[in-house]
């Protein structure tokens, strides 16, 4: 990415599963999901197919995130490898572990991320 445009910050939980995945997808979606950027075709060389992304990751150390899943929440632009995944966001408790849900225990992951957007 030779040019950063704007990078976007998002949060994600999943209160029961204890789902790391769960809760980057929600917070790469929470990321994206309250912009409206109709400029990026003239902002862009090459419009969304020229537009790049990086993905940084911040979940609870010791719980795995499923890439593929967090990357097929983006519609357009082109990924920048790696996704970057390192220790943050939060494990808090739920208060409550229900096993129809599928807890474990009452863990309540919490992840971030953030979005830069450029080309």
């Amino acid at each position: 990415m030779t040019q950063v445009l704007f990078v976007e910050c998002g949060i994600g939980a999943d209160q029961h599963g204890q789902d790391a995945t769960k809760a980057a997808v929600r917070a790469c979606r929470n990321a994206i999901e309250f912009n409206s950027i109709p400029s990026i075709r003239a902002v862009v060389p090459g419009g969304y197919d020229n537009m790049k992304l990086h993905i940084h990751l911040g979940v609870p150390a010791g719980h795995e995130v499923d890439l593929e899943s967090v990357k097929a929440v983006f519609p357009y632009g082109r990924i920048v490898e790696p996704v970057r995944v390192d220790a943050g966001g939060l494990l808090a408790k739920s208060g409550i572990a229900i096993a129809e849900m599928g807890d474990v225990n009452d863990d309540f992951v919490i992840a971030v991320a953030a979005v830069t957007v450029g080309y």
